[in-house]
């Protein structure tokens, strides 16, 4: 038989236990509005000694046609390539990840599909599809994940 005393220390232990465990039950099944569990890419911020103007400009101008590209401005080709760049490391495969321009003249959105091993690296395939001064212009392609951080496009 457990003492009064006992019994009150041993149920706050057991309900410390017990809380704790939901919440790491919680926590494990995380996941987005989608029901798809984030992607285990380590962060670029984390893992890379890289500088974000370096991280994008390893995707070497991204995958849209380089002649569309020539009709937005600095700040807006930023915009699709960091949209790029969002949507190969974190992304959900099959979700978007969108952009616009801060005038509203472009717009566009990045899906990248399920991530895949080529070696020890993390690989996706991505389409880009934007509307720049009133035409639709896609681009397509695949890319690496380095272990800097960047991601090198599949030629």
């Amino acid at each position: 038989m457990i003492a009064c005393g006992k019994t009150a220390d041993n149920l706050k232990l057991v309900f410390t236990t017990a809380s704790l465990a939901l919440v790491l039950a919680i926590s494990g099944c995380a996941t987005s509005s989608t029901g798809v569990a984030p992607l285990s890419f380590a962060s670029a911020s984390s893992s890379s000694k890289l500088g974000s103007n370096q991280l994008l400009s390893a995707l070497n101008g991204g995958v849209l046609p380089a002649g569309s590209m020539t009709n937005l401005s600095k700040s807006d080709r930023l915009r699709a390539l960091e949209a790029e760049y969002k949507a190969l490391e974190s992304a959900p495969g099959g979700l978007p990840v969108a952009w616009k321009s801060f005038d509203g003249r472009a717009s566009g959105q990045v899906i990248a599909a399920t991530p895949y091993q080529v070696g020890q690296q993390n690989c996706r395939q991505y389409t880009h599809t934007a509307t720049i001064g009133g035409q639709t212009v896609t681009g397509q392609g695949a890319a690496c994940r380095d272990p800097d951080g960047s991601w090198t496009p599949l030629t």
